[in-house]
């Protein structure tokens, strides 16, 4: 029996990755999708109609939105276009929605979604990929949490590469500090990339040009006490992509691909257990069984509400000569 209804904005690569989440829940059914591009829809239509038979195709989420009646949408537009689609999706009583990240590009978009969704009592959560992975579940919930490298005292997380701004891979980075930190930013500073000494609200373009958006490197002070490192400097920077050490007061881990645990004695891998399914699937699925069983995401608005704070409140540090900023940040 179909207990919920998809439908999905934005059929490209990203779209596809949702709805691959989807597969084998047999009380689930997408039943639509819109794209600005009809080309791309009947892409999409053909790749998944011997899964789901007769999806309708929009180039209007505002007229699927209304016609549908869904239960659960899945949003997959360019980094600047997640505000209005989450708003009328809550709006129009869906139960349920999966946005990418970052949750937004500015504190008005974050604050009417946090908003919209709270109203409706809709699930929101946010693609912070790390936070369906067995691994980084496996680091916080089992090997930190246990107090197996004693008290959490800092994490520093490195990105590097064109992917490195602030709110492209660095919404990643950020929210993989608070994740593992688990507690509520307090106040942080920055100082952005040569050359965007200026840069002051969200210029880019989906990411599209990494040229349009800086990257940074920052401090992040949690209310529990641990302090985190954001290390991003360019986008020119060498080595591997990411980089993360979690530093206890009796043992420190690090993570790349993989992780280890690093004792006063010995060094150990960490081998997290398996999951039939991990990443952005694995969110589209987590999303659908804490509808099933009335909890909260893994991903939840709020906490991905703290990672749009934090980005903005280096681009306050930055106009303020890198100095302390208190957060949540004054609304004018």
């Amino acid at each position: 029996m179909i207990k919920y209804r998809v439908g999905v904005i934005g059929a490209g690569g990203i779209g596809h990755r949702h709805v691959s989440g989807l597969v084998e829940l047999d009380h689930v059914k997408l039943v639509s999708v819109c794209d600005i591009s009809e080309e791309t829809l009947n892409e999409f239509k053909k790749k998944w109609e011997s899964t789901w038979s007769n999806i309708s195709l929009y180039t209007d989420h505002t007229k699927m939105l209304t016609q549908e009646n869904l239960d659960i949408v899945t949003i997959a537009t360019p980094d600047n276009y997640h505000a209005d689609p989450v708003v009328e999706a809550a709006n129009a009583g869906v139960k349920g929605i999966f946005c990418e990240k970052p949750m937004a590009t500015t504190l008005i978009d974050a604050d009417r979604m946090l908003e919209a969704v709270e109203q409706n009592s809709c699930l929101l959560s946010i693609d912070h990929t790390r936070r369906f992975t067995s691994l980084w579940h496996h680091i916080k919930n089992e090997i930190i949490a246990s107090g197996e490298i004693g008290r959490l005292q800092y994490i520093t997380g490195t990105l590097s590469g064109r992917r490195a701004s602030i709110f492209r891979n660095g919404t990643h980075l950020i929210d993989a500090l608070c994740y593992l930190a688990d507690s509520e930013p307090d106040w942080v500073f920055a100082e952005l990339e040569t050359g965007y000494e200026d840069y002051t609200e969200y210029c880019g373009n989906g990411g599209q040009d990494p040229k349009l958006e800086p990257s940074a490197s920052g401090y992040i002070h949690f209310k529990n006490g641990v302090r985190a490192f954001y290390t991003g400097t360019s986008k020119n920077t060498a080595g591997p992509k990411w980089r993360f050490e979690v530093m206890g007061s009796q043992a420190y881990i690090q993570i790349e691909k993989g992780a280890k645990i690093f004792r006063k004695d010995s060094i150990e891998e960490i081998e997290p257990p398996k999951w039939e399914v991990e990443g952005i699937p694995a969110g589209t699925r987590d999303l659908v069984h804490a509808l099933d069983e009335s909890r909260e995401v893994a991903s939840p608005a709020k906490e991905a509400h703290h990672v749009v704070e934090i980005i903005h409140g280096f681009l306050e540090s930055q106009q303020h000569g890198n100095t302390k900023i208190h957060l949540p940040l004054t609304r004018s």
